[in-house]
């Protein structure tokens, strides 16, 4: 769930990616064939820029560049543009005020357009309506982890047991996270409400500080990317206590999902794609068409699962109604969280 350091850091997203970029081999520019397939390709001549608010390496960043590739027969020319800063908000801000022809189409993301808006004091764009939702892409579980050693020491094996402790020992518990704001404090926030325990925040400065800190034993938990934690759980450092996607990952299934023990907890990281908001709907419904053949298929699907993302294609419809109750959802975790940017 930063700038999007506030989501995940830029240095842990290199640390993850360094293998899934090579994996997936995309470049910056990617040049279409001749042919095209069900849709008619932007007017000749014309490049569609698939704006991306983060740097280049991230997961976001990767994901863009197969989907590039990926609909080159059916839209033209795509080039990956990324413009970073202000945890992803300038990149968006762009994408807000491009023209409206379908030929600037951009990343929306948990954090843009679901978080900030209400952790920044000053927001240069609406999410509610300065954008023309197309489709969601993916989503990427999210898992409340403990240093092993310590779940060792305090006998706890479930969310249950953490719970229970918790209640018992309210003075005593601790939690990291990638900074004030960040998907994992956040994460946090939502989890001692629900299960009625106090943690103390510790903030750290980016997700690999805290990574480590929960490492050392300095902190007892926190809510970590589990593409980021999968190999500290592997390799018995972490212990898995939940995933917080609404059920079980596929890429954990043996771990239970919070929801499970705290009915209707879910909270996870996820990123689509958006276009101005007065972009026609004629040309909108042709984007989807191409974007999401590209995310239902196979061989995506299979490269996808190197970063522990799951597709998620959807209609125009279903993806706006999706960011519309995640504003709403993240409305009352960042007020109540005190956290703010000004």
């Amino acid at each position: 769930m930063q700038n999007n350091s506030r989501l995940l850091s830029t240095s842990r997203r290199h640390a993850l990616l360094a293998t899934g970029a090579l994996a997936l081999g995309t470049a910056l520019t990617v040049l279409a064939p001749g042919g095209a397939q069900a849709q008619p390709a932007p007017v000749a001549g014309k490049v569609t820029r698939l704006i991306v608010p983060y740097a280049p390496g991230g997961p976001i960043d990767v994901t863009a560049r197969l989907m590039a590739e990926s609909v080159k027969n059916t839209l033209g020319t795509v080039i990956i543009e990324n413009r970073p800063g202000a945890g992803g908000n300038i990149g968006v801000d762009a994408i807000a005020k491009a023209a409206p022809d379908g030929l600037t189409i951009g990343i929306s993301a948990v954090a843009t357009h679901a978080i900030n808006p209400w952790l920044y004091s000053k927001m240069p764009y609406d999410a509610a309506s300065d954008f023309a939702a197309i489709t969601q892409m993916v989503r990427v579980p999210n898992v409340l982890v403990m240093n092993a050693d310590t779940a060792r020491r305090l006998n706890i094996n479930t969310l249950a047991d953490l719970i229970r402790y918790g209640k018992a020992n309210p003075a005593k518990l601790n939690f990291a996270s990638g900074g004030n704001g960040s998907a994992g404090h956040l994460a946090g926030e939502m989890f001692k409400a629900q299960a009625g325990i106090f943690a103390l925040h510790i903030p750290y400065n980016g997700g690999n500080p805290a990574q480590l800190a929960l490492l050392s034993g300095q902190v007892d938990f926190n809510f970590d990317n589990l593409a980021t934690a999968s190999s500290n759980i592997k390799a018995g450092k972490l212990k898995a206590l939940a995933v917080t996607t609404a059920t079980r990952s596929a890429f954990l299934p043996e771990v239970p999902a919070v929801a499970e023990t705290l009915k209707g907890f879910e909270i996870d990281t996820w990123w689509g794609l958006v276009a101005p908001a007065a972009t026609p709907k004629d040309v909108v419904a042709r984007l989807n068409q191409a974007f999401v053949a590209a995310l239902n298929a196979p061989e995506n699907k299979a490269r996808f699962s190197t970063l522990m993302a799951e597709p998620v294609a959807s209609s125009p419809e279903q993806f706006e109604a999706f960011m519309k109750s995640e504003r709403a959802k993240y409305e009352k975790v960042v007020k109540a969280s005190g956290a703010r940017v000004d």
